[in-house]
């Protein structure tokens, strides 16, 4: 766990307490909900997902291991990624069964279309080239 505080312009960090990864039970992300697709690091989300526009979530999370610890992340977007990181280095180092709950599963999968890659920019773009063509090819004239 790190403390991060600022010192007039300077920005100063301290290591306060360490955990291994082999020690971690579980990751709770508290309050998911199915609107939480506007909490990620990306805006293109809310364009995409109006109904979500008015609710975020806050970024507190559980880590579970020998005892509970609450734990508050700088952005939502920052605790996914947490959690995606978390996720990727047991899936490579230790292949336990890591219980990762109340987060959306879309954002912690990559291989989802949706994920927080660049790839939903991309997928975003191309929708809009595909509408922006039907728009214009519906103004021409047929003669």
């Amino acid at each position: 766990m790190v403390k991060h505080w600022r010192v007039n312009r300077e920005e100063k960090y301290e290591i306060v307490e360490k955990w291994f990864l082999k020690d971690l039970e579980m990751i709770d992300g508290k309050e998911a909900d199915t609107r939480t697709t506007n909490c990620h690091s990306n805006s293109v989300m809310c364009v995409i997902i109006p109904f979500s526009l008015n609710f975020i979530p806050p970024p507190y999370f559980d880590m579970h291991f020998h005892k509970v610890y609450n734990l508050e992340a700088y952005s939502c977007a920052s605790k996914y990624t947490f959690a995606r990181t978390i996720s990727k280095l047991n899936a490579m180092y230790l292949k336990k069964d890591l219980k990762i709950v109340n987060f959306d599963e879309t954002y912690l999968n990559d291989d989802l279309i949706w994920s927080s890659s660049n790839r939903d920019c991309l997928v975003l773009m191309r929708i809009c080239f595909y509408a922006f063509n039907l728009v214009c090819l519906s103004l021409c004239p047929l003669s």
